[in-house]
């Protein structure tokens, strides 16, 4: 039986490996392309079932390389893909999350590739609206990391229009799970905490620590992934909110892990509150979360991920 072939951009990456096992597992041949230039990744993760290439999305060459060919859907995970690390390069965060993508969406043009599922963020919605966030709602990018990846989605959308690739965006919500970033200060926050926890350090809550956030584990996002590329046909063009549609504070978060906390000064340009309305893409792809937080942190891969760091 010949495999369908897929492509994964970011594939050696959190979320990206994940989704490349359960490819695999799903018998696709899958394509890997990352070239392990996240900063915040303690380790990459490559599988061997897979066929891996370290390779740049901004190499003006990609286009006409044959990784692309025969393939059936890019899973377009590549970005540098904090908000803070952007803020500090945000000529790199808008070469790489922009550029990057009008490349990948160049060679799927190149390729005849019909369908390209594109990780984009939460980070859509600001201030200005008020949750639960829905995505017909405005706007309202707070820093360059938003703008970029937004608009990724705009280009999406006007490859969809113009050259008929079937393209999914997908607005993730905080993720979080086994393999999670813990490097550097601007680690997603569970990671951070437990590897502080962990280490004997306090846990550094930014700000008063009552913001909150929707937190949506990586096997649900995955699923979403793997759900628009099965079930996305008559929803080309559209952007999907991947949440869990509960909210938790960073207080809350620390108080599951330890007692010994240190405060930081707030930082520009994050939301306060992130809260997703689930239902368009219950609606249209029938995905809803399966993981909850709060299971999460009485599972089995909690305490082997806390075991692990403890090391």
């Amino acid at each position: 039986m010949i495999k369908q072939k897929v492509l994964v951009t970011g594939g050696a990456g959190f979320i990206g490996s994940h989704l490349v096992d359960e490819l695999i597992r799903q018998h696709y041949h899958v394509i890997v392309i990352d070239n392990e230039s996240a900063e915040e990744n303690d380790h990459f993760y490559w599988n061997e079932e897979a066929e891996n290439h370290k390779v740049d999305i901004l190499d003006p060459n990609i286009s006409v390389q044959m990784l692309f060919e025969d393939v059936k859907c890019v899973f377009h995970l590549a970005a540098r893909s904090r908000i803070q690390p952007a803020m500090n390069n945000p000529v790199l965060a808008s070469e790489v999350n922009f550029v990057g993508t009008l490349r990948v969406l160049q060679a799927c043009r190149r390729y005849n590739i019909p369908r390209m599922i594109y990780s984009t963020t939460s980070s859509y919605y600001g201030l200005k609206n008020l949750i639960p966030l829905k995505e017909n709602m405005e706007r309202d990018c707070l820093n360059v990391y938003s703008v970029s990846k937004v608009a990724g989605e705009d280009l999406c959308k006007m490859y969809y229009k113009t050259y008929g690739i079937g393209t999914i965006c997908l607005r993730y919500f905080n993720v979080y799970g086994s393999r999670q970033p813990t490097r550097g200060i601007y680690a997603p926050v569970i990671g951070l905490f437990m590897k502080q926890h962990a280490s004997g350090n306090p846990m550094t809550i930014v700000g008063d620590g009552n913001q909150t956030r929707d937190y949506t584990h990586v096997s649900d996002v995955v699923r979403a992934n793997i759900m628009a590329f099965l079930n996305g046909r008559d929803s080309y063009g559209e952007s999907f909110n991947v949440g869990c549609g509960k909210q938790t504070s960073v207080n809350e978060i620390a108080e599951k892990i330890g007692v010994n906390t240190q405060t930081l000064p707030e930082r520009m340009g994050e939301a306060r509150d992130t809260l997703a309305d689930i239902s368009k893409i219950y609606d249209h792809l029938e995905w809803e979360p399966k993981v909850f937080l709060e299971d999460w942190f009485k599972s089995d891969e909690y305490e082997d991920l806390y075991c692990m760091m403890d090391k």
